[in-house]
């Protein structure tokens, strides 16, 4: 995905770290206000770098962009992996607990912050980079459930009553990835512990189970 303008052994380590600190500068600017409402000269100030800096290490703006988001795409996409390789073997049920103790373990750890709003951002505004981002990182997350969901209804993963299933089985882990204000004063709390994401893991799973097998015996 990521197109690295100056890679090979001619770059110093002032270029190495030069380019670090556009990346850093980037990817919080971009989470905060958008591809669109940033400029190179916000970033460049944010980095303390030149304002060609970002032309010579990215080829411009698109690219830098592109290079944030293909860290973000890396994340996705390693939970993904992870949480697959943590159900291997397992009952369909289990596989989706296991998926999702991955997948609470990684969204909440510190660190990713900036990422996970940038992929908001995306997503809010979409760019000429969101293509990539799906094909890359949350199509494979997606097939991947779709085919726990076909294990337990016996369907065809390109199934539309499966495609439905794992968009509601999904969205599930959004009051728990995100600040939710309004859901703290209604009395859901979350504070992320290990006791807490097993919880969670397993309340999901369950859930998602009892659902699916439920929509799979009844009328179409």
């Amino acid at each position: 995905m990521r197109k690295d303008v100056t890679s090979g052994a001619g770059r110093s380590a002032r270029d190495h770290e030069t380019r670090d600190r556009l990346l850093k500068a980037a990817e919080r600017q971009f989470a905060e206000r958008g591809f669109r409402r940033v400029t190179v000269r916000d970033i460049c100030r944010a980095a303390r770098a030149n304002v060609a800096a970002v032309n010579y290490h990215f080829g411009g703006k698109e690219g830098l962009y592109r290079e944030v988001l293909g860290l973000a795409t890396e994340v996705v996409r390693s939970t993904t992996d992870a949480g697959r390789k943590a159900g291997e073997g397992c009952p369909p049920e289990e596989k989706l607990r296991r998926y999702f103790s991955v997948f609470l373990q990684k969204a909440l750890a510190p660190g990713h912050e900036n990422l996970h709003h940038l992929i908001q951002r995306e997503i809010d505004d979409p760019t000429a980079a969101l293509d990539t981002f799906v094909e890359e990182a949350v199509r494979p997350r997606v097939e991947y459930l779709a085919s726990i969901v076909a294990e337990m209804t016996g369907r065809d993963r390109s199934d539309p009553l499966v495609l439905r299933c794992v968009g509601s089985i999904l969205p599930q882990v959004l009051v728990y990835v995100r600040q939710n204000a309004i859901a703290e004063r209604l009395g859901f709390r979350f504070r992320g512990s290990h006791a807490d994401i097993e919880q969670a893991a397993q309340h999901i799973a369950a859930f998602s189970a009892a659902g699916v097998r439920a929509i799979a015996i009844g009328p179409m």
